[in-house]
């Protein structure tokens, strides 16, 4: 649970520096953390994409969670 709504956040991160890339040329995390080449934005860029990754087993997975907790 933690994991997915860690996953979750990071994934927002990363979609919304590609909107303000898309939509105004500007890469936030690149700006914020010394270019896009610094080790520190590669790997924040990295955890986005496993983040994303991570978020795709999401899809895939039952309310099960939910359902148990409610009939409990």
């Amino acid at each position: 649970m933690f994991l997915d709504k860690l996953a979750l956040i990071l994934a927002i991160i990363g979609g919304l520096n590609w909107g303000s890339i898309g939509l105004f040329g500007f890469d936030l995390v690149g700006f914020l953390f010394g270019g896009q080449a610094s080790a520190i934005s590669r790997i924040i860029f990295s955890l986005v994409g496993l983040a994303a990754l991570w978020c795709i087993s999401l899809l895939f997975r039952g309310n099960n969670d939910t359902e148990d907790r409610h009939t409990s």
